[in-house]
Order: structure tokens, then sequence, then C-alpha cells
């Protein structure tokens, strides 16, 4: 590994984990109160899943993104896919607000769709900028169909 390509995989690791950390703090919030009394499916996970599959997939997420942005940050394709990718970040983020911290299952799964649709954009751009990067990100687009399922669940079951 180059030291270029350290350094920008250490940075977008750490924005990541940053991102997951603040996500987790709105999640905090509601996990042990309001969360709880939620109707949930069949399919629900045990709550303490959730941590370590988004830490893993905040790994990943800040492995691709640093990897593209080693291609240089010049090249138009390169700044597209990073563009899209702190998009959907963003669109991550504001789930967990939106689903914990507001309460607003609804809103949430409105984002989520969003968040699911910026994410194949990022995968395209990411694909063509570099095929392993891409690949990084499936496991992250497979877990937010699950999330999406999951959450439309909770808001059918809730309304």
């Amino acid at each position: 590994m180059t030291t270029k390509l350290f350094i920008r995989v250490s940075f977008a690791l750490g924005v990541c984990l940053f991102i997951g950390f603040l996500a987790s703090m709105a999640t905090q919030t509601s996990i042990g109160g309001w969360y709880v009394q939620l109707d949930k499916p069949s399919f629900n996970p045990p709550n303490w899943i959730f941590g370590p599959v988004w830490t893993v997939l905040y790994i990943f997420m800040g492995i691709a993104a640093g990897i593209v942005w080693s291609k240089g940050f010049y090249h138009k394709w390169v700044k597209t896919a990073l563009y899209h990718f702190g998009f959907q970040l963003l669109l991550n983020a504001a789930w967990s607000l939106l689903f914990f911290g507001l309460q607003e299952p609804f809103w949430a799964l409105l984002d989520i769709i969003a968040l699911f649709i910026v994410l194949l954009f990022t995968i395209k751009w990411f694909k063509i900028v570099n095929d392993k990067a891409a690949y990084l990100l499936i496991p992250y687009a497979i877990w937010v169909v699950f999330a999406a399922i999951l959450n439309f669940e909770i808001w059918r079951l809730n309304m």
C-alpha cells in the first residue's frame, strides 16, 4: 500500500466511523424506550447485531472511498464518485436521526429509499474508477435493502 493510499483510506475510514458514531448517538436516544415499545416483524434481528454489522460496513465504506480518492480527486469520475459517496453518507446519517432521533419511521423510510438509489449510483461510479472499491459497497447495499424492508414493516405495524 502506498503512503498516499494509506493516508486517504485512513482519513475516509475516520470520516465513515465518525458518521457511524454520530448515528449511534441518535440511536441510543430511543433504543431503550420508544423502540422497545414498537411492534416489530418476526425477522427483526436482536439489537446487539446492529452495532457490529454497521461497524464492518463503515470500515468497508471507508476503505472503498479511500481507494477511489487515491485515484486522484482532479479526475471528474473520481469527483463524481466521491460526491455520490458523500451524499449517500449524509442520507445514511439522516436515517438514524429520522428513525430514532425524531421517531419518524415513515420519513426514515423515504430517506432509506433515497439512500439506496444514491448508493446504487455510488457503486456505479466507484466501479468506473475501481472495481474493488465498488465490490466493497455490495454488502452495504444488501444491508440497506434489508434495513429498508425492516423499516417498512416497523412503520406498517405501528401505523
